[in-house]
């Protein structure tokens, strides 16, 4: 019991020490798989990050279209991709592709001039 208490009183004087070895350690494992990392993997991995921040772009849109039907409820909203991308703070390819996505689950429509959508709120 008296080695318990002396462990903990060490390790509770030395938080800074134990939390800085954590630390180096969490960032040596994390160089490490990524050196070691093959190539599938890697695309692998900016594949499934390109997918969550398209989804998350598309999330965002939504939630835009619905704010801006809120403040005008008598009217579509009708988005550019330029515009939107500017808005959203967004490569311009980002959010093509996430307009894209939101087409394939009939939430948005391409409108009559080009690189314009209409959202479905």
């Amino acid at each position: 019991m008296n080695y318990f208490l002396r462990l903990y009183t060490v390790m509770t004087s030395q938080w800074i020490m134990l939390a800085a070895t954590v630390f180096v350690l969490g960032c040596a494992g994390v160089i490490f798989f990524r050196y070691f990392e093959t190539e599938e993997r890697r695309a692998q991995r900016i594949r499934r990050k390109m997918e969550r921040e398209v989804k998350a772009v598309a999330t965002r849109i939504s939630a835009y279209g619905q704010n801006v039907h809120k403040r005008f409820p008598s009217g579509d909203v009708v988005v550019g991709e330029r515009d939107l991308a500017e808005q959203l703070r967004k490569k311009p390819a980002i959010v093509a592709t996430a307009l894209n996505v939101l087409l394939s689950e009939r939430r948005v429509q391409k409108s009559a001039l080009d690189g314009y959508w209409k959202l479905n709120v």
